[in-house]
């Protein structure tokens, strides 16, 4: 009776786990809404930005070298890998895939004698690092106090990239995230900050650029003005793309996995009822093999 009472023990425990996964699916469907909803809206806006500074690098001709954001330092021998991962887990691969691919991007460097430093922005993945390359870690930023990121809580991290820059700290900035395509795809990506990446990548972008390859700007006051001032804000916007993007990835991660345990336990709940029925039958006919000898003896 005892393997009985352990069997229904863990039926139970079970059951309770999985309407735990369940509820937390439920949740993060709700959630992957509203920041699938966020990146969509966001993603015109950064593609936006990089062609505004492409057409103005384009023609500020000789004055381009005043714009070191954009062109560089001319050396890359220290890079700055700035690592977007979750503050929180039960999300799959989300951050495991981000992890293995900074750890490879600095494998490489480090073969070729290159300098590395991370700037972590979520604490899941610094935990991950931090046992093999915490030397290398320089800054964390930890954002679970807030729910919702918002442009304004970028500030911090756009100043300390500049300020790092300014101080001839590193020569090369590519910032690591998770791009969203659907629930269940998710590709991990890499976007170069310093020097700027202006080229267009998105098919949005190709198929806009027939329509506006035509069509000239004037610029007040002059480009280079204008290009110091929007260098440092387009870091901004995109390290808010990358954590837009990452938001969306990590509930359509979660939601999977989550819908993924939710089944695995249903499985386990039919797997252990059909061994506890089972034994229960197996202890009623040993007891009515019991009875059934003690009557025949007397």
């Amino acid at each position: 009776m005892s393997g009985l009472k352990e069997l229904r023990n863990r039926i139970g425990s079970v059951k309770s786990t999985q309407k735990i996964t369940k509820a937390m699916q439920m949740v993060a469907a709700s959630k992957l809404r509203k920041a699938q909803e966020s990146v969509e809206a966001s993603r015109p806006y950064a593609s936006r930005m990089r062609k505004i500074l492409k057409s103005l690098s384009s023609g500020s001709g000789e004055n381009l070298g005043l714009s070191p954001i954009l062109v560089g330092t001319g050396k890359s021998e220290t890079y700055l890998l700035v690592v977007a991962t979750s503050e929180r887990g039960l999300c799959g691969a989300f951050n495991s895939s981000i992890v293995r691919s900074v750890r490879k991007e600095i494998s490489s460097l480090q073969a070729d004698k290159k300098n590395v430093k991370l700037l972590c922005i979520g604490k899941k993945g610094r935990d991950m690092l931090k046992r093999d390359y915490g030397d290398l870690i320089i800054e964390t930023f930890d954002f679970s106090e807030i729910k919702n990121i918002q442009f304004k809580d970028i500030h911090n991290i756009g100043k300390k990239i500049i300020d790092l820059f300014s101080n001839h700290e590193f020569d090369i900035c590519k910032v690591y995230f998770n791009r969203f395509k659907s629930v269940m795809s998710q590709i991990v990506t890499s976007n170069q900050l310093i020097p700027a990446n202006i080229e267009d990548d998105t098919s949005e972008e190709n198929d806009a650029k027939k329509s506006d390859e035509n069509i000239y700007y004037d610029y007040e006051p002059d480009q280079d003005e204008i290009l110091n001032v929007l260098l440092p804000k387009n870091i901004n916007v995109q390290i808010f793309q990358a954590l837009l993007e990452n938001a969306a990835s990590e509930q359509g991660a979660r939601m999977a996995a989550m819908d993924n345990a939710t089944r695995n336990a249903g499985e386990m709940i039919e797997h252990l009822t059909l061994v506890y029925n089972r034994t229960r039958q197996a202890v009623i006919t040993s007891e009515l093999i019991e009875i059934i000898s003690g009557a025949e003896a007397i």
